[in-house]
Formats: C-alpha cells, sequence, structure tokens
C-alpha cells in the first residue's frame, strides 16, 4: 500500500466511526419533517469525505442533481466554488428563488463544457435516471484531468431501495408502487420505471472499473463505518447490505 492509500485509510477510519453512522441514520429518520436538517447533516458529512480525495480549497464543484442547493453552504464552508445543476425548475426553487450560478439541465446531457470541474459531485441522483452510466459518464466529461467525480446512489436491493415504497420493492417496483397508492390515496414521488430505477453494486464496479475516462479511486459504503467498507467486496451480499454506495473516479 502506498503512501497516499494509507494516508486516506487512516483519514477514513478517524471519521467513519459508529458515531457517526448512528448520527447520519438519526438524521436520516427527521428527513421528511425536517428536510434541512438532514441535508445539512448530509452535505457537512459529504464535504468531510470528498476531502480525502480532493482539495476543496478554491475547487470548483459541480453537484449534479443538486436541487435547491442543500449542499452548497457546507462546500462553500470548505472553500470551493460551488454550482447546483438540476433538471426540475420545482426541485431548484424548492427553498425559494434558486441561487445564483444555478444551472438547469439534464445529467445525460449536462449543458457545461469539457473538463471544467474540479470536482463533479452527486448524491443520490443516480437511482432516478433512465440511463445511470450515461450520467455517469457525463460527469467524467465535464471533469478536468485528475479532477475527481464522486457519485453516490442507493442500491436497489438494499432495505431503502424502493424510497418510500420499501420494502416492498422487494416484491417488485411495480406492485410497490401500486400498494402505496392504495395505502396513502396518491401515488409515490419515486415512480417505478418513471423517476425510479433499480442500480446495483455490481454494475457500478462494472462500469467505473471499465470506462475509459476515469481511474477507480474508492468504493465503499457511505453511510457505515470503517470497518464494515469490506462488504463492498462480497457479491450477492453487498446488494443488501451497501444501502448507499460511493464510487470515487480520477478522471484521466
Amino acid at each position: 500500500m502506498g503512501y497516499f492509500a494509507e494516508v486516506l485509510l487512516r483519514d477514513s477510519r478517524d471519521r467513519a466511526t459508529l458515531g457517526r453512522s448512528v448520527r447520519l441514520f438519526r438524521a436520516f429518520l427527521a428527513e421528511q419533517r425536517d428536510p434541512d436538517h438532514f441535508y445539512g447533516t448530509l452535505a457537512a458529512d459529504s464535504a468531510s469525505q470528498l476531502s480525502d480525495y480532493a482539495d476543496l480549497g478554491g475547487a470548483l464543484v459541480l453537484d449534479i442533481g443538486g436541487g435547491p442547493g442543500y449542499f452548497r453552504d457546507a462546500f462553500l464552508a470548505a472553500g470551493a466554488r460551488y454550482v447546483s445543476v438540476d433538471s426540475d425548475l420545482g426541485e431548484l426553487s424548492a427553498r425559494g428563488r434558486p441561487e445564483p450560478g444555478s444551472v438547469m439541465g439534464s445529467g445525460l446531457a449536462l449543458p457545461i463544457r469539457d473538463a471544467v470541474a474540479d470536482v463533479c459531485y452527486s448524491s443520490n441522483v443516480l437511482e432516478h435516471v433512465p440511463d445511470p452510466w450515461t450520467m455517469a459518464e457525463e460527469m467524467l466529461r465535464v471533469t478536468r484531468p485528475g479532477g475527481v467525480v464522486f457519485l453516490s446512489f442507493t442500491v436497489w436491493l438494499s432495505p431503502w431501495g424502493g424510497h418510500e415504497t420499501a420494502p416492498w420493492h422487494y416484491l417488485g417496483g411495480h406492485r410497490a408502487a401500486r400498494r402505496y397508492t392504495r395505502r396513502h390515496g396518491h401515488p409515490p414521488k419515486n415512480r417505478f420505471g418513471t423517476s425510479l430505477f433499480p442500480v446495483s453494486v455490481a454494475d457500478a464496479l462494472t462500469w467505473a472499473r471499465g470506462t475509459p475516462h476515469g481511474h477507480l479511486l474508492d468504493a465503499f459504503p457511505r453511510y457505515h463505518p470503517w470497518w464494515a467498507r469490506g462488504v463492498v467486496r462480497v457479491p450477492g451480499v453487498r446488494e443488501l447490505l451497501t444501502w448507499n454506495l460511493v464510487v470515487v473516479l480520477r478522471r484521466r
């Protein structure tokens, strides 16, 4: 193991404790009633995670699917320049008027020129696009050589893979959506096959190892303590236990 890898592992162990996992889970439970608290907690944690792979001081960070900019304050506090990109005007303006520098555009065809970003970041968006690896390649395209792509998503076969329809998604996404509609009197926000798609750890690793445009730096369960990182290496089990996967690449 090289010096850089040893430093990354040591920093990850210092940050990825069981207490941190419990704190994130408690914030997650409050997502629906207090999204500012949840996303604020997650944003601060994400900036800390990302700093293991990139110097955020002065870096241009593109947040793909960033919505109203929940992560903006955390990245600005870390010294980065921040731009949120989202395809939905309603999401961009969910907290009021969109912040200056917000960009409206699809993750499948980003309205951003090549090699402009130092860091291209996306949190829990990949499972909401019909062609996730096209979006992942677009993130690499807009990142400068040597820059970092940090991509996380909710694994379909994890307990929360069906989002608000979970755990009934284990019986099928369409069936889970129908059950939710009967129970609540309206369809779920995340509609299987329309705005929610099954994405796996195996597919993510296959793409990350095979893309000619990036070098895989790391892949790990986002919310787990450091000693549980090895679950990503166990086929089958990783689909159930990873919950949320982070894939980090350096642009070639």
